[in-house]
């Protein structure tokens, strides 16, 4: 009897040193969003996260508190839309380990000075920068990839699972996937069977784009509108992504609702006032079907308010198919899932409520 107990513990111990194919406990090689082989420790204790979107997947699986330093870009100013720092103040209380932003390099000595087991790299940075970065420091180098469509793509689902495998959090990875999986699903059964000649055209407008802009801001392909099968009048320029039309465009196509990014709101209603006519003559404007997005671009693409939005479109656009939901518990439920912490009360005090609102106050 003692010996086979014995065996047992023998064997338990193998299975916690023997990781994948023959690595040691605590080291795996994992491939990376770049295609890259990087040998991890795991779970890693201390990890910095670098690039737009890199700090926001680690929160997403539970790797707050693992974070050792913050870019510049997330520690100055207000955190407006940034889900990520409105639930995790105290992330804004870590050492700096570079600028960030989109046109920034990594700063190798400052990434080191925290110490870090793993450095997460998101957008910036290409395969050669990664190996670069990587050499500088003597760190494991790990690129996320958000993929391009922003909201439904293995591209991030794969950075989501990835993150969660380094830092012990497969689970919960795991359930931030199958969550947005399902939530699109919900999404398209409410609507995928409305025909398209029964759909009102829906545009959105002032839509944040490297900077503020007016109501010719707009996206083809728009998330929300795409995960509620919507009507988008942009979506006949056969493109996707961000463009900016000509104002007399938006007269032609002169959508049935008109949704206006809250971020930018204040742009739109200068502009309303200086030019009055234009908006008096959009088919929205004159019915009072005018309505608020909250802004998810910041620093790449807040998923979670992303889905509010798409929610908060399905409830304006189809209001028999989303009867049943009520925009603001689901928010909060949404955020909870995400963030841990309710947070549209917060984001309501800087941008405004998703309501009706009327550009000519």
């Amino acid at each position: 009897m003692r010996l086979i107990r014995v065996s047992i513990l023998l064997l338990s111990v193998l299975l916690i040193v023997n990781i994948g194919s023959g690595s040691l406990a605590g080291k795996i090689t994992v491939t990376d969003l770049a295609g890259r082989r990087v040998e991890v420790p795991i779970p890693a204790r201390r990890i910095v996260a670098i690039g737009p979107g890199a700090l926001r997947l680690v929160c997403y699986v539970n790797g707050v508190n693992r974070v050792v330093g913050i870019e510049n870009i997330d520690r100055e100013g207000s955190p407006g839309g940034k889900t990520y720092l409105i639930a995790y103040p105290e992330l804004k209380k870590l050492p700096v380990i570079g600028q960030g932003g989109a046109f920034s390099s990594p700063d190798p000595e400052k990434i080191v000075n925290v110490k870090p087991d793993v450095i997460f790299a998101c957008s910036f940075i290409d395969r050669k920068g990664a190996e670069d970065l990587q050499l500088k420091t003597g760190i494991p180098v790990v690129m996320l990839d958000y993929g391009i469509s922003t909201i439904i793509n293995e591209s991030l689902y794969k950075s989501l699972r990835l993150t969660g495998t380094i830092i012990g959090e497969e689970k919960r990875a795991g359930d931030i996937v199958n969550y947005i999986k399902k939530t699109q699903r919900e999404l398209d059964l409410r609507t995928e069977k409305i025909a398209n000649e029964k759909k009102p055209g829906v545009y959105v407008g002032a839509l944040g784009m490297r900077g503020g802009h007016g109501i010719e801001s707009t996206q083809a392909k728009y998330p929300p509108f795409v995960m509620v099968n919507a009507r988008n009048v942009a979506d006949e320029t056969g493109r996707e992504g961000s463009i900016m039309i000509e104002k007399e465009k938006l007269l032609i196509w002169d959508p049935d609702i008109t949704f206006i990014d809250l971020g930018n709101y204040n742009l739109v209603k200068q502009d309303y006032h200086k030019n009055p006519q234009f908006y008096q003559a959009l088919k929205a404007v004159k019915n009072g079907n005018v309505y608020g997005q909250l802004p998810f671009n910041f620093y790449n693409t807040n998923i979670d308010t992303a889905i509010v939005d798409a929610y908060w479109a399905g409830k304006v656009i189809f209001p028999e198919q989303f009867r049943d939901i009520d925009p603001v518990k689901k928010a909060n439920e949404i955020y909870r899932f995400f963030l841990g912490k309710s947070l549209y009360e917060e984001l309501t005090r800087t941008y405004g409520s998703l309501t009706g609102i009327n550009i000519g106050e």
